[in-house]
């Protein structure tokens, strides 16, 4: 029976792009920014990579299909190379992939490197893909910000919650990301906002306003895993193992059936429960340090925390007011400030938030650093509330 691949991934090295408005840099330039500083980080050498997984969503704005431009770009040894995409999920599905190949036996060592480059599209938020079935009946109408406004306005009938403390707690979200942001170099956005900054700005889907929403940038980010024992033995020390890695896709139950309310993320709650088994977790809020959810709006937030089961049902905005999320909390969300200040680049997020994770578990997050964090999570969500993919991800301490 299959048990997983607890242990039995450790990541070598990784490393990330600062993301933003990147005019003077192509995605093969951010992509080599990301796998530089991994290589380095892993103390090996580009021929010891023997298989390679590149995650990039829009491939029209930049590098093109297929796994061949991030071999050429990073000049890897005739090797395999896969390119993958699966919405939002893309850089976690790519991560995936090396581990998956890892822990079967088939390689030693594999890449995973995701990239995005969509500041040149010149698009207020992410381009608009048309084909497709999915694309042209389902999503004609639909834009991102409108969707999860409504994700906002099921989330309050279900649970009778006043107007005003939901957008108080989204303000809170946005407040702390922004904070949090201003101790990382990498971020886009580094600038302080007050709660009252994020409740007058201007509406963009009621209840969501400006600093509700996470911003567009370029960047990359990049991992190198390998076996905990080939690890070791390249002296790698703190041990960072991969504990859990699930995905979750939408078969369409959510959009045709009327048991789903509008108020949560099915996949997220499928795909949380299946890796806190893989993992060993039984109680999430308190054997996880810490966590990076896919914060495209601060109320995506705010429910992701409830479909992950650290906050119960309907108490989200509670915690989030009483601080149980912000960097001196209990469990501290977007410590290094989130998809809200490093931006959405698809390709690279879920790789993003694992360098994270990665640098707060070896203790070399800087001031962000937390005491002693034991594990970490990382949450991404593709799609709209009613069809999406949700994809968790639990790293830590090996053994732990």
């Amino acid at each position: 029976m299959a048990t997983g691949i607890r242990d039995k991934v450790a990541i070598l090295g990784m490393g990330c792009s600062k993301f933003g408005e990147h005019w003077d840099q192509n995605a093969e330039d951010l992509m080599v920014d990301a796998f530089e500083e991994a290589l380095a980080d892993a103390k090996i050498e580009r021929k010891q990579i023997e298989a390679a997984w590149f995650g990039t969503a829009i491939e029209e704005q930049h590098v093109g299909k297929a796994g061949v431009p991030a071999a050429v770009a990073l000049r890897l040894p005739y090797i395999p190379v896969t390119r993958v995409e699966n919405y939002c999920a893309t850089g976690t599905e790519a991560f995936r992939g090396a581990c998956y190949a890892v822990a079967s036996g088939a390689v030693d060592i594999a890449l995973a490197i995701g990239v995005e480059k969509l500041k040149d599209t010149g698009y207020g938020g992410l381009p608009q893909r048309g084909r497709g079935a999915l694309n042209n009946l389902y999503w004609a109408n639909i834009s991102a910000p409108g969707s999860f406004a409504q994700l906002a306005a099921a989330y309050r009938a279900k649970h009778h919650a006043n107007r005003d403390d939901l957008k108080r707690a989204m303000a809170h979200i946005s407040v702390k990301s922004h904070d949090n942001a201003t101790r990382n170099a990498k971020a886009h956005l580094r600038n302080r906002i007050t709660e009252e900054d994020a409740l007058r700005a201007p509406m963009i889907a009621e209840p969501l306003g400006l600093y509700d929403c996470c911003g567009v940038s370029d960047g990359s980010a990049c991992a190198i895993v390998t076996t905990p024992d080939i690890a070791r033995g390249l002296g790698k020390d703190p041990l960072i193992s991969v504990k859990a890695l699930q995905l979750s896709v939408s078969n369409g139950q959510e959009a045709q059936f009327d048991q789903w309310d509008g108020s949560y993320f099915a996949t997220t709650r499928v795909a949380a429960k299946k890796a806190y088994a893989e993992a060993g977790i039984t109680k999430p809020r308190d054997q996880v340090s810490l966590f990076e959810v896919h914060d495209c709006f601060s109320v995506t937030e705010l429910v992701t925390m409830e479909d992950l089961f650290i906050s119960d049902e309907g108490t989200a905005i509670k915690d989030v007011l009483d601080g149980f999320y912000d960097a001196d909390g209990k469990v501290p969300c977007q410590i290094d400030g989130g998809l809200k200040c490093f931006g959405h680049p698809i390709g690279a997020s879920g790789l993003r938030m694992l360098y994270e994770m990665y640098l707060q578990m070896s203790g070399r997050a800087g001031e962000r650093q937390r005491e002693n964090p034991v594990r970490g999570l990382t949450h991404n969500l593709g799609g709209f509330p009613s069809q999406n993919v949700s994809s968790v991800t639990i790293i830590g301490q090996h053994g732990a």
